[in-house]
Formats: structure tokens, sequence, C-alpha cells
């Protein structure tokens, strides 16, 4: 029996040292901007809460910041002791106090800066170094505060100097919380701050019926955004720390460093549409009715404005601030088919200021916005639209010309009314310019259809779980807005819908496109900021948008970027999407006029079937043409000559692409810049491309593939013309069939590298033309 009792004693210590965690831990201490939340808090979130979600497991974090702490309180509530007791070497202490250690009438918490602050601050750090851990001082963070003017007020008296001159003085560490939550504070704005802190009407969180106006404390958003903040300066600190980030699905980039979007929320408070007069029989206008829900729910302080089951002919809904529209199961929501249903009204098309017919789905100037929901919203988007007879099958073709319009002169074109045929054949139509009005255009009135939902200068904005469909042209289009999610998201159009975009996010700042499909008549996701100079003199690029796990069936193109990019577009991160079907797969378009520059795209992780032009293209001679030419149509490149570099010169730069795979496209990889302006700074790694034909490459620089297999039935695998710094790494090809692997033409070529590469299956390697010297070419 001793024995026994002897064996599993040895194995209960053997076990229990096994369990003992080794690994480097990062200690928090400080107050409640840091402090971990019971769940009965929420939605306040200290940043520490967050930090953990930067890092991997290699490292522990451990959270000992409390609500209400100082330097004082937390070392004589033993506070200090428990740390400092645990801490090991090698271990890191993130320190920060100064909000509470100011308050001079609380004699339990009061630390004045220049002496029992800086004297707790100094005991931290020494005692610190004395375990063999690692000390970091991090500056107090700001409180929200502007004086009437909208200038920023400091709250924190000289207590952030007595930290940064402590730190300089001890040589160690600083992350200035203090600078970078003022400058987020700032960017965010008056009325966008606070997003970041605990601003929320009644009856919204359980905690907070009377609702909340807390400039102290954040909200979830706001403590991703500070934890973020204290990553980037490890970051730029050089701390070892850095080492145990997590990284992201995109290549160079760590979680921390991925955009975060605030969502909106709403008062419980309901407002069903039938209360107001609306009738459910497909009949009955119910414009008025669901209008008034609309604006009473957001008089009331907001809520929700419940559409329930059955068909709800309607004008147009437009939308108000603290109001989440919400279409129960079954409910469709028909938007009339009748011209006088829609007034024209000033708004912008493709950039331009111009009179549009109003949206389906309009909104303004708006805070917090949402329609959700497992209902459809129906454009009636057949009314309004021009159709191409090339688009149709022949009894297709007959029937609408039987349904009623006009044909074009040359009956290639059909158009549902006189107006809407004359719209075609005015030049500039609808655009507000040389003094014109928007009553000018009452004679087109119905060509200038509309976009089915018009988000204009909104924040906070959710789509989530509905079904947008048949829109007269771009399904989804938010305007300047910021903070935008869609979860769960159709959008449905004809596949011959002119104009059928799926969703453009326009000159719009921090958006999250999750979990949604599209199936339309033309680009699928695209991104714009402008036309030409219209877009430059408005100046705002689109930027931070997330795109995770979004399938797009027909569509000009999958994700697009441009062609109206003139504001710029930069930081697009897009993960785990497929395209089946979709003309060309990653469209990146632009052209000379156009000005903008697009940088820092970040994809991975993309799946694509049956493309019927390129897999993946770039294009700065984009013409405005549908991307796969009507079987018999000339297609004849631009001839590319040199022009001056002006504001109009587009600008490509900084595409990082991961695991692509296409089985079946036209061409596999297609890239042309200009002559004064080559498409710059290309990574693709790890992919697989199947194609007629393979990679064609002109006016390009620093274009790098790494571990790509280009399986192209063309006799030449990759061409160039006039590429320098040109990468070719590990390239796959169909081997024996291949009559040529790479052929390089045009005088200004310089440094194509093909290495790693296996280049004896093909029946020749490389083909140099008349102008280029063979020293432009390296192989290993």
């Amino acid at each position: 029996m001793k024995k026994v009792l002897l064996f599993t004693f040895t194995l209960l210590t053997i076990f229990s040292f096994k369990l003992e965690d080794t690994r480097t831990t990062i200690f928090l201490c400080g107050d409640s901007t840091m402090a971990d939340k019971a769940a009965n808090a929420a939605p306040e979130t200290g940043w520490g809460m967050v930090l953990p979600e930067f890092f991997t497991n290699e490292i522990k974090i451990e959270n000992h910041a409390v609500n209400g702490r100082s330097t004082k309180s937390f070392i004589n509530e033993g506070r200090w002791k428990t740390v400092i007791d645990k801490v090991k070497k090698g271990d890191w202490v993130l320190i920060q106090f100064g909000h509470n250690d100011q308050k001079v009438n609380d004699t339990t918490r009061s630390a004045p800066s220049q002496t029992l602050y800086k004297q707790n601050l100094t005991r931290f750090v020494n005692e610190t170094r004395a375990k063999g851990g690692n000390p970091v001082l991090i500056t107090p963070v700001m409180r929200r505060k502007f004086d009437e003017g909208g200038k920023f007020v400091d709250q924190h008296q000289d207590y952030p100097d007595v930290v940064k001159a402590l730190a300089k003085e001890l040589k160690v560490p600083m992350i200035d919380l203090h600078q970078k939550s003022q400058k987020v504070i700032e960017q965010h704005g008056v009325a966008g701050s606070k997003k970041l802190f605990l601003h929320y009407p009644k009856n919204v969180y359980a905690r907070y019926k009377d609702g909340a106006s807390d400039d102290t404390h954040f909200s979830r958003y706001g403590a991703e955004v500070m934890a973020s903040l204290v990553c980037e300066d490890m970051a730029s600190l050089g701390l070892q720390l850095k080492s145990f980030f997590k990284k992201s699905v995109y290549p160079t980039k760590f979680v921390y460093e991925l955009p975060k979007v605030s969502t909106p929320v709403f008062k419980k408070d309901t407002f069903n549409i039938v209360n107001f007069g609306a009738v459910a029989d497909g009949q009955t206008l119910n414009t008025k009715a669901i209008n008034k829900a609309i604006v009473t729910c957001s008089e009331a302080g907001g809520g929700t404005v419940i559409v329930p089951s059955g068909v709800w002919l309607t004008g147009s809904i437009v939308m108000k601030s603290n109001v989440n529209l919400h279409l129960r199961k079954g409910a469709l929501i028909q938007f009339s088919n009748r011209f006088e249903d829609f007034d024209l009204i000033r708004t912008t098309y493709e950039g331009l200021t111009a009179a549009r017919c109003q949206a389906p789905v309009y909104g303004i100037d708006l805070e917090n916005v949402a329609i959700t929901g497992f209902g459809v919203l129906d454009g009636a988007g057949d009314a309004w639209r021009p159709v191409k007879r090339s688009k149709m099958t022949q009894g297709a073709w007959e029937k609408l010309i039987a349904s009623g319009g006009l044909l074009s002169p040359d009956k290639n074109n059909w158009y549902p009314s006189q107006k809407s045929y004359l719209g075609s054949t005015v030049q500039l139509p609808g655009v507000l310019k040389d003094g014109k009005e928007v009553k000018d255009f009452e004679y087109i009135k119905d060509f200038l259809r509309p976009n089915m939902l018009s988000l204009t200068r909104c924040s906070n904005v959710l789509l989530e779980g509905i079904t947008f469909q048949n829109s007269p042209a771009w399904c989804l289009h938010p305007l300047l807005c910021d903070n935008i999610t869609l979860k769960g998201v159709k959008a449905k159009n004809p596949w011959y819908a002119q104009n059928g975009d799926g969703i453009d996010l326009e000159s719009c700042k921090n958006a999250l496109i999750e979990d949604c499909t599209f199936d339309v008549g033309d680009d699928g996701i695209c991104i714009k900021s402008g036309r030409d100079e219209e877009g430059r003199k408005r100046g705002v690029p689109t930027e931070n948008v997330l795109i995770n796990n979004c399938f797009v069936y027909h569509a000009h193109g999958g994700f697009v970027i441009g062609s109206e990019m003139s504001g710029g577009v930069k930081n697009m991160f897009v993960n785990n999407c497929t395209f089946m079907g979709t003309d060309i797969g990653l469209r990146f378009k632009s052209a000379r006029g156009r000005g903008g520059v697009v940088e820092n795209i970040y994809i991975s992780d993309i799946g694509m079937t049956n493309i019927p032009g390129e897999a993946i293209l770039f294009d700065m001679y984009y013409a405005a043409k549908d991307p796969v030419p009507v079987y018999g149509e000339k297609t004849d490149i631009p001839e590319i000559k040199f022009e001056p570099v002006g504001a109009g010169t587009p600008l490509f730069k900084d595409f990082y692409m991961k695991n692509i795979v296409c089985r079946g496209a036209e061409k596999a990889l297609f890239i042309r810049g200009l002559p004064e302006m080559p498409i710059k700074n290309v990574w693709l790694e790890d992919a697989i491309l199947e194609s007629d034909k393979g990679m064609i490459c002109t006016e390009a620089e620093n274009i790098n593939l790494k571990n790509v297999s280009i399986l192209s039935k063309d006799a030449t695998t990759i061409q160039i013309q006039n590429g320098q710094q040109i990468t070719l790494d590990n390239i796959q090809y169909k081997g024996a069939s291949t009559d040529l692997l790479l052929k390089i033409t045009g005088e200004r070529n310089k440094s194509v590298r093909l290495v790693n590469t296996d280049t004896k299956q093909a029946k020749k390697d490389v083909e140099l033309g008349e102008k280029v010297p063979s020293s432009v070419l390296l192989k290993k």
C-alpha cells in the first residue's frame, strides 16, 4: 500500500510540474480604463480586456487593473504585492495610472504628481527590475472633452509629463497613450468620438436604463482602438513583446493592425408600421405610413420599426437617425414601378453632382441606422433599366419588346419609356454643371434611375440578414459614410442589369462586409472614391475595409477597385471569398484622367471557378466596356504612348495577395500600367491559376510571384513587356506542352529574375525581343 501511495504521489508531483505554466507573462497594472469588467457592466470594456486578442498563446496576460485605483490605493490594498510576488525573470509589467491619483479630495487615492505619484511609479519600476522583469510605463489615456469651439481639452494636468520624465530618467520604455488617444479622439471629431466611449440613449443596456454619457470609460470599439495603439507603440519601440503579436491571415499584417468597426445599438422600443396605417395587400401605396413610423421612432429617441410578414408596396423610404428598420420573416417591401412615386433630387452619380431620382431607400446625415431581419426589398428595377439586345436570348428579347417601351434607332437597345430613351441621347445626363438645375432634367427623368439604397454622410450603419434585389441601378451605395457593417446580406440582380452593381463603397471609412452573397449584373463588391477632377477635389479615400467570407456569383468582377477611384483607396483586407462565374475575379481598373492612389491592398484565400475573363487584372486602360466582349466584338489594345504625369495620373501600388486558386479563366494574370506610371509593388504568393492564357505583364515595376502555378493552354506561359524588377520564383507550368516559358519584349526592361524554376520542361525557356539585352534576365 505504501508503494502504491508513493507511486501515486510521484505521479502527481510529475503531473503538477508539467502543468506549471512557464510562459512569459504580461502583468497589467492600472485603473478602470485598462481593467477587466464584469458581464453586467456591458458594454463598458477596458483596453486590457482586448489586448490578449492581439497576442499568441505563447505569452500569458494577467490583468490586475481595477476600477477606481490610483498608484496609492493599488499599493495600500496589496494589489501591487500580489503582482510583484508573481513576477519572474523575463516577465513584463505594464503600468498605467493617473486618472485617480489626481483626486485631491479622496485621501485613499490622492497621489500628488511630483511627489507620491512619482515615488510610486519609481517603486513599481525598481521592484520589477529587481525580480528580473521588464517594466513599461504608460501615460494616462485621455478623457473625451471639447470646449464650446470644438477644441480638445486635456484634463490630466502634469501627470503625463511626470511619466515621460520618469521614463527618461530611469531609462524605461514608455507608451504615450495620452498623446495617441488625443489624436484618435480628435480624428473622430466631437460627435464621432462618442462611439469610443459610453454614449447611449435610455433603454438600450440593462446597466444604463436611463442612458449613458460617460467620457472616461470605453465602449468595445474604443477599447479595441486603444489596445491597438498600445501594440503600435510596442512595435515602434522595438520591444521584444512584438515577437508574440498574433499574425493575421494577410501577408505582413498583425491582427492589431486590422481595421476596427463600430456598430450601432438601438433602444428596445418598437413601432409597427401597421399601427401607422400600412396595409399588406400589394396594392396600397404605404409610403406615408412607413415614413411616419420611421419619423415617430426617431423623434422618440430611436428604436426598431417593425415590418411584419406580407407584401408592402411603397415609394421611397427615408431613413432617420437611431432607427432600425426590421423586416420579419416573410416580409417583402416591394418598391413601386411608377416613376412618379420617386422625386427627382440633387445627389451624386459616379462621383459627380447630379440630378437623380430619389433612391428607394434614402438617408443623409444620419447617426445609427440599420436595416435588419429576414425579409426582401425589391427595387422594381425592370421598370427602370434599359437592356442591351446582346444580353438577351431571342425569345426573351421579343417578349421584352412586346411589353412596351421603345427601341433605339439601331434596334440594339430597349428603353422602358420615351424619357428614358431621350436620356441616352444627352451628353452628361443629369450632371449639375454650367448652371443646370434639377428641374432642367425633368424631361429625361425616367433615364435618371436611382441606386436602390443610398446613404450619404451616415455614421454607424448596419445591414444584416436582408435581401436587396432588382435594383434600378447600383444596389447598395454608401457614400461618405463611416463605420458600416454588412452581415449576411444578399444582393441580387439579373445578369443583364446595366450598372447593376452589388455594393459600391464610395469615399467611406471603416467597413466590414461579412458572410454576404452577391449575384448581380455589374461589379459585385466594388470600391470607389469619386471620378476624375470632382473626385480629386473631394479628396476622401475609401479606407480601412474588411471583407470576409463572401460569395460572388455572376458579376463583372468579384472584388473590384475603380474605375472611379480618384479620391484614393487604401487599407483593403479581403479574405476567404469565392467567385463563381464572375467575368473577372480580382479586378483593379483605372484610366488616365482619374488620378488618385490605390495602395495597401491585402488579399488572401480566394477561390475562383469558371472565370470568362482574367482571374486577376490590373488595368490602367479601362474603357467602360464589358470586361468580356460580346462574340465578334473587336477589343484592340490601345497604343501605349507616354504622356506627362499630372493630377490625372492614377497610381496602383502595394498589393499583397496570397493563397489564390482559380479553376478555369481566360487569362491567369493581366497587368497593364502606363508608360509614365507603371503598376508598382505587387506580391502574389502560393497561387494555382488554371487558364487558357497565362500571364501578361506590361509597364510594371517590382512584381513578385512566388510558388505560383500558371497552368495555361497557351503556347507561351509568361509575357513581359517593359517590366522592371520582376521576380518569378518557383513557377510551375504545364511542362512539355509549353512551347515557351518566358518572353520578354520592349525597350525599357530591367532586372527580370527567373529563379528556383525548372525551365527544362518547356520546349524553350526564354525568348528575348530584339531590343532586350541578355543582361536584363537573371536565371538561377
